[in-house]
């Protein structure tokens, strides 16, 4: 209990990574509050909040919920907050220089996180530094075919399209008024490759203090979505290049490196950074480490503990969205867990928490129609 007394505000209670750190922090010690936007937020119905608060906290509202989380700050008695998600890290990282005078907030400087959440300036970086990444365009010449063509900073996979021809790039182009600085145009990396990711802790003196690689053995809908199904993967030569990557961005704290593995050579590139926390995390706390406590230490001027994967055998998966994966895909019997040999951990099912499994369920269903859109877009 060695973190008896420190306060700590959870934002964006509806994120799958809320979860394991929610009960990290609580069995650290901790007084824990989550912010919530509804009863049926995951994090809302988790036995382990000491504190629920229903407010605005909606990627959808952002001026609102800016304003509300900003005003909530100022008026709590908060030692810590923690952002979990790209939406309140971003919030925190506008507002850092204000609100640390409230708080301790567990977020990357505006400048950075900027830079990190920018594909374009990632890219550029991972091309001035010899890191495998896909092909980039910073201009409308020597274009080869076909391309992605994605937002600078928008994340979720949301807005990317694959142009197969010039002419089809400028149609969409004039068709969706996209103004070009604000996208970037890629090589297309072909099916048969394999989404994977990395996991980086970062802390404040930029010591790396874990580092780990994921693949997402399971992804719904298959052409652009959400992995259902993580396992780890042994791949030192892609991880030692994310771990270059995330100290040459200035990165501190929780990071993850979005990566494709080509199908064509095996080489690992670099999609984009996620500078908070992704929610393969959850895969790291099954494997043995406790990055909710790693945390606690780096915000609170501790030595923060090393911590790599105790075991290699396991995968976490989201059966709800699992299910979908295994009625829209093709290698729905191929790619089972059985057959890759994995044991399985669910990751918003427990035993002794078993509420947010549900409020999860319930929240896809409301919502499946608008998400579905949301990815289409």
């Amino acid at each position: 209990m060695e973190f008896k007394g420190k306060h700590v505000l959870v934002l964006e209670g509806y994120c799958k990574q809320c979860l394991p750190f929610l009960r990290g922090f609580k069995q650290a010690g901790c007084e824990v509050s989550v912010l919530c936007s509804s009863r049926l937020d995951c994090s809302y119905v988790s036995r382990f909040p000491d504190h629920r608060i229903l407010g605005v906290c909606d990627p959808h509202k952002p001026s609102e919920s800016e304003a509300y989380i900003v005003s909530l700050i100022k008026q709590g008695h908060y030692d810590l907050v923690f952002p979990p998600f790209d939406f309140s890290a971003r919030i925190l990282s506008r507002h850092k220089e204000e609100l640390s005078a409230y708080a301790l907030l567990y977020a990357n400087d505006e400048v950075v996180f900027r830079k990190a959440n920018d594909k374009e300036e990632v890219m550029k970086t991972c091309q001035e530094h010899d890191i495998p990444c896909p092909r980039t365009y910073f201009s409308m010449e020597n274009l080869a075919f076909p391309l992605v063509l994605k937002p600078r900073d928008q994340y979720g996979a949301r807005g990317f399209h694959v142009c197969r021809s010039r002419e089809e790039l400028i149609r969409y182009i004039e068709e969706k008024h996209i103004e070009r600085d604000q996208y970037v145009m890629q090589e297309y990396i072909p099916e048969g490759s394999c989404v994977a990711g990395s996991v980086q802790m970062i802390d404040r003196e930029g010591v790396i203090k874990s580092s780990y690689l994921y693949r997402c053995e399971h992804v719904f809908p298959e052409n652009g979505g959400t992995s259902t199904l993580n396992a780890l993967l042994k791949r030192d030569d892609i991880r030692s290049e994310c771990d270059r990557l995330v100290r040459l961005m200035g990165l501190r704290g929780i990071v993850g490196v979005d990566l494709m593995i080509d199908g064509r050579t095996g080489e690992g590139k670099v999609i984009e950074i996620n500078p908070r926390p992704v929610h393969g995390i959850a895969l790291g706390f099954f494997a043995g480490m406790d990055h909710a406590r790693q945390v606690l230490e780096d915000a609170f001027g501790e030595e923060v503990t090393a911590m790599e994967p105790k075991r290699w055998d396991i995968s976490s998966r989201i059966l709800q969205t699992d299910v979908l994966w295994f009625l829209t895909s093709r290698n729905r019997f191929r790619l089972s867990p059985r057959k890759l040999g994995y044991k399985v951990k669910e990751q918003m099912f427990f035993w002794d928490d078993p509420l947010p499994w549900l409020a999860f369920l319930l929240e896809g269903l409301r919502d499946f129609r608008r998400k579905m859109k949301e990815k289409k877009q």
